[in-house]
């Protein structure tokens, strides 16, 4: 197969300028993060990433900048998303860029077999980064996952029971707080329960803290607009949105399969929501 050599030079330039920027951003993280497994692992990805940018220099002979959004990027989601997804989403679009690279290059073998080498040893050293908030994605899914079965599905059914904006905020809102402290106090008596690695009032709070964020998304647009059934239509949407960022949000951070993931919990709350609009249907018309 054939290729413009000036094509490929601006291809390597190009990653070339990938890896600087991944190194940087390891460099920062490592800076920043106390736990000292981490650090060094973070370290060593820093040095990885810059030995992979002189593997390019050979081949374009220049020094060239990292891209410093992307940077800054990277950086900041790891910081506030957690350490694990901002690294793993790093990684996960640089190997999407490898892999088209790869195609791209298939005259120069020995090329080939040093990134596909590389790609191996980072994966690993990304596995070898620990981060605690990741054992308590349990306690996040209990008390998200709860809340938009049972909210969503209590306000499909009592908007159509009750016609009327407060009663049903009210309503809503009085059970999302009693749901919340329930799911706090059955999370703390399971997780000590088991006696695993998590902390049972850590975990307990994680998902009171959850489920109470979710009530209060799923009852802004009650709040917003005084017609009920366009309320009830943006709950819906928020609800699809939560599931979908938070199945985004894990399906990084623990290399799971997003459309699968999502597509079971998004069945599972709007099918029962959709069964409780059925009965507060039924409700309105009998009584």
């Amino acid at each position: 197969m054939n290729y413009d050599k000036k094509d490929s030079l601006k291809k390597y330039v190009f990653f070339q300028r990938v890896e600087q920027t991944h190194s940087n951003v390891y460099h920062r993280l490592s800076k920043k993060i106390k736990n000292p497994e981490n650090k060094i692992a973070l370290e060593v990805l820093s040095n990885q990433e810059k030995g992979d940018y002189l593997l390019w220099k050979n081949y374009t002979k220049v020094d060239v900048p990292s891209f410093k959004f992307y940077e800054l990027l990277y950086y900041l989601c790891s910081l506030i998303f957690g350490l694990t997804f901002g690294v793993k989403l790093m990684e996960k679009g640089k190997g999407g860029v490898e892999n088209q690279l790869v195609k791209s290059i298939v005259n120069e073998s020995d090329l080939i077999i040093l990134l596909e080498k590389e790609q191996e040893k980072e994966k690993e050293l990304v596995g070898l980064i620990n981060e605690e908030r990741l054992n308590y994605v349990g306690s996040i899914v209990l008390g998200l996952n709860d809340a938009l079965v049972e909210l969503t599905a209590m306000l499909s059914g009592i908007t159509f029971a009750i016609h009327d904006s407060k009663t049903v905020i009210i309503t809503a809102f009085i059970t999302g707080i009693s749901a919340a402290f329930s799911m706090a106090g059955s999370e703390y008596l399971s997780s000590k329960a088991d006696g695993g690695t998590k902390n049972a009032k850590v975990s307990a709070i994680i998902t009171g803290i959850a489920y109470m964020f979710t009530v209060i998304i799923l009852l802004l647009p009650y709040l917003m607009f005084s017609n009920l059934y366009i309320a009830l239509l943006f709950t819906i949407i928020n609800a699809i949105l939560i599931i979908l960022l938070f199945n985004f949000y894990i399906s990084i951070a623990k290399d799971l399969d997003f459309k699968k993931r999502f597509a079971e919990m998004l069945t599972i709350s709007l099918g029962v929501s959709f069964l409780s609009f059925l009965i507060g249907l039924l409700i309105s018309k009998v009584f």
